[in-house]
């Protein structure tokens, strides 16, 4: 019968064997997080296309965004009501991450919700964003971010308009607008 720390070592060494040679096979396999590729849609190319995840120490966020920009979106701040630039623009054009110029939403999704701050019913495309649960402020929310970069965007309820019933509040803050015609020209 061997002994338990005799069994703890050899299972310890196993354990750090299997590591190692799941870290070589993903670095032969290029599944470096480094590396990785997402699929996000463009809506100038009306198509889904391969890019780079956006990663940037706080020290280079703070560089590229204005502190409003940078609070909101790596921080999680919420700008008030009524204030931001985009709340009620209309004009048609496409709704990109500030921080890393993603394609988000569609001007011909944005309709007024009466909040004060920019709100659409479907981003371009579910690939383009992603979403988790926000239980801060003593409530539960769904909180919506950039699936290229992480930022914050603001949240989703249930509560908006046909097709989807939904309603993405978004910070002004944590978009650029850039106007094109609806189909991408």
């Amino acid at each position: 019968m061997s002994s338990p720390k005799i069994t703890v070592t050899v299972i310890a060494a196993l354990i750090a064997a299997a590591a190692c040679n799941a870290q070589s096979t993903a670095e032969t396999q290029g599944d470096d997080p480094m590396t990785k590729k997402i699929e996000v849609y463009s809506v100038e190319e009306g198509r889904m296309i391969e890019t780079e995840p956006v990663t940037k120490t706080d020290q280079e966020w703070r560089e590229i965004l204005t502190p409003e920009q940078y609070e909101i979106t790596r921080k999680q701040g919420t700008e008030r009501a009524y204030t931001g630039a985009l709340w009620d623009n209309k004009d048609e054009g496409v709704y990109r991450c500030v921080a890393c110029g993603n394609d988000l939403f569609l001007s011909s999704t944005k309709y007024e919700s009466g909040t004060g701050w920019p709100s659409f019913f479907e981003p371009v495309n579910g690939s383009n964003i992603g979403t988790e649960v926000d239980r801060k402020l003593w409530m539960v929310r769904t909180e919506v971010h950039c699936s290229r970069c992480g930022a914050h965007l603001g949240h989703v309820f249930e509560d908006g308009p046909k097709p989807t019933g939904l309603r993405y509040c978004l910070n002004s803050a944590a978009l650029e607008f850039e106007p094109m015609d609806v189909d991408g020209k």
